[in-house]
C-alpha cells in the first residue's frame, strides 16, 4: 500500500515552497518534491533577485496584483525572519526625447494598478541621484529593492518543516494518474505515492509535469517558450546606489543594472529564445550588452564587465502574457493547480501567489 499525504507540491523553487509554508501553517499535511538535489536551483537561483514595485503590467492582470500585494508583504516578511535585503530604489529613465511618451504612460498605467510612489525626474534629478548616468528624464521608484533569494528560500523552507511540512529532492516522476480520491504518482523508482490536492509549481518544467497527468486535457498546456538571460558582473567601481533600468520593450525589462547585497554591480538580463535548458555562456552576446549599458551609463568601461551566469524564464509567448494558474474551475480536475509561465515578477509575487492559491483550494 502506498503512502498518502494530504497535499503534494511540486517543485521547490521560491513559489512552490512560498505555496507549501503557507499550506502547512494552515494545517494542510504537505510534501514537496523536488528533482534537483536542493531547493532553487532553477529559475529561483538565477534571475536579478530584484523586488519589483508593479509597473509595467495592465491592472487586471495577475502579474500585477500578486506583484504590488506580494512586495509589500516579501518586505515584511524579510524583516521579520531577518533575510538581507535593500529597499534601495529604483530610477527608470527614458534615454532620447522619443521615449518620453513611453515613459509617461508607464507611469499612468503603475498609478492605475495602484502604485502611488512614483516620482517624476528631470534630467538633472537623473543625475544628482545617480551622477554617472545619462538620461533626459526618468521614474524614481521608491519602493523597488533587492533580495537575497537563497537566504528567502532557506527560511521558506525552514517555516515550511516547522509546521511540518517537508521536502524531498532527487525525486523524479515518471507519471500522474487521477483517481477517485486524489491523485496517484509513481515516482522513478516505481515508488508510489498519493495525495488528495496536487499543486504543480515546477517552473520551467510545469508543462513536462503537467503532461504526465493522465486525465488532464493536453490543449490546456500551452507551449513552453524560454527565454534564456544572460547577466554580467561589472569589477570596476561606480557610483551606482539605485537600480537602474531602461525602458522595456517587447519580451523584457531590458539590460538593467542592479546591485547586489554587498553593492556590486551586476548588468542583465538579456533575452535569447533557446530550444534547450543550458545555463552555459557560450550564447552571450558581449557586444549587444556594452550598446544597451552605454545608452544610460556611457562611461562604462567594457574590459570590466565580465560573464557571470545565465538564466531562464518560462515564458508563454514572447510578447510576454501573464500568469496562467490553472483551478478545477478552468481544467475540471478536482484538487489540481497548475501554475504555469511563472516568470517575473515570480520572486517578488511568491507570498500573494501563496495566498491566492490557499485561496482557491476547497
Amino acid at each position: 500500500m502506498q503512502d498518502h499525504v494530504n497535499t503534494i507540491v511540486i517543485g521547490a523553487g521560491v513559489i512552490g515552497l512560498a505555496i507549501a509554508k503557507k499550506l502547512s501553517e494552515h494545517g494542510r499535511e504537505v510534501l514537496v518534491l523536488e528533482k534537483e538535489k536542493n531547493f532553487g536551483m532553477g529559475i529561483s537561483s538565477r534571475n536579478s533577485e530584484v523586488i519589483h514595485a508593479g509597473l509595467y503590467f495592465s491592472p487586471n492582470m495577475l502579474k500585477s496584483k500578486l506583484c504590488i500585494s506580494g512586495k509589500d508583504q516579501l518586505y515584511q516578511y524579510a524583516r521579520s525572519r531577518g533575510i538581507p535585503h535593500r529597499r534601495c530604489g529604483k530610477l527608470l529613465v527614458a534615454c532620447s526625447e522619443a521615449e518620453l511618451f513611453k515613459l509617461e504612460q508607464i507611469k499612468l498605467n503603475a498609478e492605475f494598478c495602484g502604485v502611488d510612489d512614483l516620482e517624476s525626474l528631470s534630467s538633472a534629478d537623473c543625475l544628482k541621484l545617480e551622477p554617472d548616468l545619462s538620461a533626459v528624464a526618468g521614474l524614481f521608484s521608491p519602493s523597488s529593492g533587492v533580495i537575497d533569494s537563497h537566504s528567502l528560500m532557506v527560511s521558506l523552507l525552514g517555516d515550511l518543516e516547522n509546521a511540518g511540512g517537508q521536502a524531498v529532492f532527487k525525486t523524479t516522476i515518471k507519471r500522474i494518474e487521477k483517481t477517485s480520491s486524489g491523485f496517484l504518482i509513481t515516482l522513478n523508482d516505481d515508488y508510489q505515492i498519493s495525495s488528495n490536492i496536487l499543486i504543480n509549481a515546477a517552473g520551467l518544467g510545469a508543462m513536462d509535469v503537467a503532461h504526465l497527468i493522465d486525465a488532464l486535457d493536453k490543449s490546456l498546456i500551452p507551449e513552453l517558450v524560454m527565454a534564456k538571460g544572460h547577466y554580467l558582473s561589472y569589477c570596476g567601481r561606480t557610483n551606482f546606489k539605485h537600480l537602474v533600468y531602461p525602458l522595456p520593450f517587447q519580451g523584457g525589462l531590458g539590460i538593467h543594472l542592479t546591485l547586489d547585497m554587498a553593492g556590486g554591480v551586476k548588468f542583465g538580463p538579456d533575452v535569447v529564445y533557446v530550444k534547450d535548458e543550458d545555463y552555459n555562456l557560450t550564447t552571450l552576446n558581449k557586444t549587444t550588452f556594452i550598446h544597451s549599458i552605454k545608452h544610460y551609463f556611457p562611461s562604462v568601461e567594457p574590459d570590466k564587465l565580465t560573464p557571470d551566469y545565465a538564466g531562464i524564464r518560462p515564458k508563454l509567448s514572447k510578447d510576454g502574457e501573464d500568469f496562467l494558474i490553472q483551478f478545477p474551475t478552468d481544467h475540471g480536475i478536482e484538487g489540481l493547480i497548475n501554475l504555469l509561465g511563472m516568470e517575473s515578477p515570480g520572486l517578488t509575487s511568491c507570498l500573494s501567489i501563496a495566498d491566492y492559491v490557499m485561496e482557491n483550494i476547497k
